[in-house]
């Protein structure tokens, strides 16, 4: 290549004119071939840089380039509000929420592991002949299994001479040929969990004892049970076994009475059928088809293991093959980190003439494997459930996928990659961007983590503040730059003069605590620990370390449970706290469309109808309440259906939308605007951002306080009438807190799951103050965390570990952030330790 021909290959990413959500007009140039940072505070607008803007143009350029056939049938992205995107390549993301996958996936189908041991198994494996006879491992074995048609596998055993077919490694598939009968590939099977069909049995059946009769359809078999003797007005508990017997296990009978509907009418001598408590719940799991209501069933079942597969997925008649010593359950039952072991055993076992073909294999295996343990994922088996994972953990195997690929020239976009990492994990992700880079790729992160952040090449900024005052680019240049700019948000935290503290730690102990003991509960084999009450109590640890098991499996479950009479889950073996309710509290967005906003979440939006329903020409109209209201067809504009926008079909371009022409993105009919209270339309309140609005409503304080609780949770820059699906991680969880700073909180529980995903380091301050304010109602505050920042600043600490997996399940250190950093004991403690003492 000739010098010429380097000076004009592009350096870096042209964006002219960003204007994407709150994107002001942004110029902003991004290097190619580098690892680039956007920093920012939540809501400022680097996913929409990040996302919205060179997501966007470097798939759909790359889309573009295919046929129009092929276009029809992909889902195109929008094109980016942006005047001109230059030089920019094709482009991959990595979401900050991947989906949650099936109950049917496993880390070794996500990770596609499980593909190559599946082939491995067929070509190197022993099987066995219909008379019990193993096969040794050999060439003519693994020749078989290429060939097609019915010769595929045909095998003589050497010892016996019968003529078989061994299995394939489509045979092997849970999800297709290799599944089990009994439970179809799920190694579960599900039952009617007894326990469940009684909610409360202090109350009668007429108020409501019978969980199963809440279901659709049902609220009427009370009064069919009245019809057949039972008594309706008596507690359940004190109902005689047969009454008991017939609500849960009474025939399937008709009783005439009079049926009142649920829209007030009367049926006469009404031929009812009769459904028991267990009936109630099968025939609606049969017959319901809405997601959200088979979740709703689901609640009243219980899953244990299949007893025909033990839980393995496969046909037991697969497991008589063996490579290396072990059938494929016992294979991926093991750990990531324990199948380098196993492939120096399946070698072992083979002559030297299959060592070139098990060579070939095993170097698909080895880079496969290989990014997974980088990315500190040695503790996963394979057979552990795609469902069951962390979002860092689903985020960590797309990853893995994506650098075993080997591409060159493309421009990675991640967001929010160290989601659920413990900092000894920032190490390993960071070896796995630096080599992305060195395969001849460009990387851009969103991200918050002080480690990663400083470890890039260059840092786009984009502030100052969130919302209207974000969307702009604060600063662009090199850690060290950005270090030494006194504007810099994030650069007190480069530097280490930012402070950590952001709230009064509490001494512990308090007067009262969480007493609590569970055992032989996944990896946890027995943990008794004492958490305070009224304080804010952090739970740390190593990925796989056993926090969710322990939280969120087990304590929290077990508190409502033992409010409401029910039995402790199997693996909580004792419980004292004087705690009633829990509320878990997480980042996930707000709503699924457009309809939802800042206003309807609240109570805002109601007070602002009644407000307007109350004025003299809507009264002279006969303007209701509801006609204030944008999702009813009496207030909704006829041309958009009260969503403010338009979509248009073009074929096979994207689907392209535009504000709706004839209410201007109002939502509203006009009719409804010309009612006006102190001279706006209820249009004009909604275009106000909280801190106008205050200013506005001081004579009306139901919705004057509602803001001022908007003011103080740091929210005071969103629109009343902003959709709350575009909401960040962090705007929706303290819009969601929001509620919960009206009352005393002492017998509430507030968890937090990894509270801090798209927070910025002074949005975590932000949320501490959030906290502070519940704890100052009484409230006790548990979370979830990695993050050093609100770890330091929790009244206490448990760390589970020492590692993760079967290396965790375990309280590794006890006691305040304060006591641990003098002297670390694990390895949570001792990143902690050094954290602060950069800041010293």
């Amino acid at each position: 290549m000739t010098n010429k021909q380097v000076s004009t290959i592009p350096a870096q990413v042209e964006v002219r004119g960003g204007r994407v959500h709150n994107l002001k007009n942004i110029d902003v140039d991004i290097p190619l071939h580098k690892f680039v940072a956007i920093s920012g505070l939540s809501g400022s607008g680097k996913s929409s840089l990040a996302m919205g803007i060179l997501y966007e143009e470097g798939s759909r350029r790359y889309l573009e380039a295919l046929s129009t056939y092929t276009r029809r049938r992909i889902k195109l992205g929008a094109q980016a509000e942006v005047t001109c995107v230059k030089h920019i390549p094709s482009a991959l993301a990595l979401r900050q929420r991947p989906s949650i996958p099936s109950e049917r996936a496993t880390v070794g189908t996500m990770s596609e592991m499980f593909n190559v041991i599946r082939l491995i198994f067929s070509r190197l494996g022993s099987p066995v002949c219909p008379n019990g006879h193993r096969l040794k491992p050999s060439l003519t074995i693994a020749e078989a299994m290429s060939k097609s048609g019915e010769e595929m596998g045909r095998l003589t055993c050497p010892v016996c001479g019968v003529q078989f077919s061994a299995y394939s490694a489509e045979d092997f598939a849970f999800n297709s040929a290799g599944a089990c009968d009994n439970c179809q590939g799920t190694g579960k099977v599900r039952q009617i969990d007894e326990s469940k069909l009684i909610g409360d049995p202090t109350l009668t059946l007429a108020e409501g004892a019978v969980a199963a009769w809440h279901l659709p359809g049902r609220n009427f078999m009370p009064n069919v049970a009245e019809q057949a003797g039972v008594r309706i007005d008596v507690p359940y508990k004190d109902l005689t076994d047969k009454e008991k017997d017939f609500v849960l296990n009474g025939p399937a009978k008709k009783f005439k009475m009079d049926f009142r509907s649920g829209t007030g009418r009367v049926f006469h001598d009404f031929n009812a059928l009769y459904e028991n408590a267990h009936e109630a719940v099968l025939r609606s799991a049969q017959t319901s088809k809405s997601e959200r209501s088979q979740k709703r069933i689901s609640e009243f079942f219980s899953y244990s293991t299949c007893p025909v597969c033990h839980g393995t997925r496969l046909k037991p008649e697969l497991l008589k093959q063996e490579a290396g010593g072990l059938n494929i359950a016992q294979v991926t039952d093991l750990t990531l980190g324990e199948l380098s072991g196993w492939k120096k055993a399946v070698l072992k076992t083979l002559p030297d003439d299959m060592l070139t073909m098990a060579g070939s294999l095993f170097k698909e295996f080895d880079d496969n494997l290989r990014p997974l343990l980088e990315l500190g994922l040695d503790y996963l088996t394979l057979s552990r459930n795609g469902n069951t994972l962390s979002t860092g953990e689903l985020q960590r195997i797309q990853l893995a996928r994506t650098l075993r690929t080997q591409t060159t020239g493309v421009l990675y976009i991640l967001d929010e990659p160290s989601i659920g990492l413990h900092p000894d994990n920032i190490k390993g992700l960071l070896g796995v961007f630096h080599e992305l880079v060195a395969q001849g790729n460009s990387l851009v992160v969103v991200d918050h983590n002080v480690d990663i952040i400083r470890e890039a090449d260059w840092i786009i900024e984009i502030g100052p503040g969130s919302g209207e005052e974000g969307g702009q680019v604060l600063n662009s240049g090199s850690p060290q730059t950005i270090a030494a700019d006194p504007n810099s948000n994030i650069g007190p935290y480069l530097n280490g003069t930012a402070k950590l503290l952001a709230r009064t730690r509490q001494p512990v102990p308090a007067k009262k605590s969480i007493n609590f003991t569970v055992a032989d509960y996944y990896n946890i084999k027995k943990i008794t620990g004492q958490l305070p009450v009224g304080r804010l109590s952090a739970i740390t640890g190593f990925s796989g370390a056993g926090k969710t098991s322990l939280i969120l499996d087990s304590l929290v479950p077990a508190i409502t449970d033992q409010a409401t009479g029910r039995p402790l889950p199997k693996q909580v073996k004792s419980l004292t706290t004087p705690l009633k309710n829990v509320v878990s509290v997480d980042a996930a967005p707000i709503g699924k469309t457009t309809r939802s906003t800042v206003a309807t979440y609240t109570s805002i939006m109601n007070n602002l109808r009644k407000l307007f329903a109350a004025q003299p020409l809507a009264k002279e109209r006969h303007y209701t309440a509801s006609y204030f209201s944008y999702n009813n067809k009496q207030g909704a504009c006829p041309t958009c259906g009260g969503t403010g926008v338009v979509t248009l079909d073009i074929q096979f371009l994207p689907d392209m939308q535009q504000t709706c022409p004839s209410c201007e993105g109002a939502r509203y009919r006009q009719e409804i605007q010309e009612v006006k209270w102190h001279g706006y339309s209820i249009v004009d309140l909604l275009k106000l951002d909280v801190r106008t609005a205050l200013g506005v409503f001081t004579s009306e304080p139901k919705i004057e306080h509602e803001l001022q609780l908007l003011d103080e949770v740091g929210l005071a820059y969103l629109h009343l009438g902003e959709s709350t699906p575009s909401l960040s991680g962090g705007e929706a969880q303290r819009l969601k807190l929001v509620k919960h700073l009206n009352r005393r909180q002492s017998t509430t529980l507030f968890v937090f799951d990894e509270p801090t995903i798209g927070l910025h380091p002074l949005d975590v301050k932000t949320l501490l103050g959030v906290m502070q304010q519940l704890l100052d109602r009484g409230a006790t505050i548990l979370t979830i965390t990695h993050d050093l920042n609100l770890i330091v600043n929790a009244d206490y600490l448990m760390d589970l570990g020492p590692r993760g997996g079967k290396n965790g399940g375990r309280v590794v250190a006890t006691g305040t952030p304060q006591e641990l950093v003098k002297k670390p004991t694990s390895l949570t403690t001792q990143y902690l330790a050094d954290y602060v003492h950069r800041f010293e």
